[in-house]
């Protein structure tokens, strides 16, 4: 495949940018103790009220540039610095903090549900969908194990 075609290479590139998002429901209940949780899967007891809002989950993966600027993520460590936008809810959040841990590679994340200045943050870098995982000089829009891996550890 290293002989590909500058015109096919571009149509991929496209097809990678061009994802869609799936939406999933997201309900809201409060628990036996009194902690609300958010979620898609409720207890079969819990007393339900659905959340409708904007935020999804990306279906597919699109790499894009990312130029960090403190003005847009203020908590970066270093270059290499892993930092994802999640939510409890989101089943790709959860393989990609999955991935992280198994692999021992070290991570922040914050939920954009749970954190105001997650929420502003994400919102300054325009999100769409979750997760949104800043690896260095590349954002990566939901998630998948390979693609995360040839980026971080420089395979791409």
């Amino acid at each position: 495949m290293k002989n590909r075609s500058p015109l096919i290479s571009s149509l991929l590139l496209v097809l990678l940018m061009v994802s869609p998002i799936a939406q999933a429901d997201l309900y809201k209940w409060v628990d036996e103790n009194g902690k609300i949780h958010y979620g898609d899967s409720p207890p079969d007891n819990a007393k339900l009220k659905k959340i409708t809002g904007k935020v999804s989950s990306f279906s597919s993966v699109s790499v894009e540039p990312f130029v960090y600027d403190s003005k847009l993520v203020s908590r970066r460590k270093n270059s290499k610095s892993v930092i994802m936008y999640s939510t409890s809810w989101c089943g790709y959040c959860k393989k990609a903090a999955r991935h992280f841990r198994q692999k021992k590679i070290p991570f922040t994340e914050y939920d954009i549900e749970k954190s105001a200045r997650a929420a502003h943050e994400y919102k300054k870098l325009r999100g769409r969908g979750v997760p949104v995982i800043l690896i260095g000089d590349r954002r990566m829009n939901g998630f998948d194990a390979g693609t995360f891996d040839s980026i971080y550890y420089g395979k791409s």
